[in-house]
């Protein structure tokens, strides 16, 4: 079965009480572009994240507001940084490393909350049953291309009635395989 892969930039998910020291008491995330999975979307606000070594400004917050703050990163982020950020499945930060995040209006210091996102796809239940896999399986995924063609190991299967099918990588993931934009890959079981 054929795959969607799209490349996950870093990002940091916040919670109503994070955004309100972030960007001031009341506000309210500002929709910039809705992403594939139903009721996600990229923010018009950004945050500076600050490391031991090094910061990173420009980083893109996604909606809608999450229970707990967490920043996801790729491993070349995390050495910038100088961040230990374990590969991790999202919401998965009990023992992670926590970082400094700068808004407009303050900042706060997360105890935990920084990871590199373990590779995924997300389903429907129905579209998992149609590729005949079930939640949380690791398959692999081959992307062929002229280029530099890649199979991606250690996948892991996410099944929810609020998911649509699509895979997830980080952007070192992406630049090792040379992909570019939105590409196709083929689950191998």
């Amino acid at each position: 079965m054929k795959i969607i892969i799209e490349t996950s930039a870093r990002h940091i998910h916040v919670t109503k009480e994070d955004l309100a020291i972030l960007f001031g008491a009341g506000h309210a995330l500002t929709p910039k572009k809705e992403l594939s999975q139903p009721g996600q979307f990229v923010c018009e606000e950004k945050v500076l994240l600050r490391g031991p070594k090094n910061e990173i400004k420009g980083v893109s917050i996604l909606g809608p507001e999450r229970n707990a703050t967490q920043v996801e990163i790729s491993l070349t982020d995390a050495r910038t940084l100088g961040v230990n950020a374990p590969i991790r499945e999202s919401g998965d930060i009990e023992g992670t490393p926590g970082i400094t995040v700068v808004g407009p209006c303050g900042e706060i210091q997360l105890d935990k909350g920084v990871i590199a996102a373990k590779r995924h796809i997300h389903f429907t239940p129905a579209q998992a049953k149609e590729c005949g896999v079930t939640d949380k399986q690791t398959v692999s995924v081959k992307v062929a291309n002229t280029d530099r063609s890649i199979i991606f190991g250690d996948v892991i299967v996410r099944v929810s009635p609020s998911y649509a099918a699509a895979m997830h990588i980080d952007t070192d993931e992406a630049n090792a395989g040379a992909l570019k934009g939105t590409i196709e890959g083929d689950i191998l079981l």
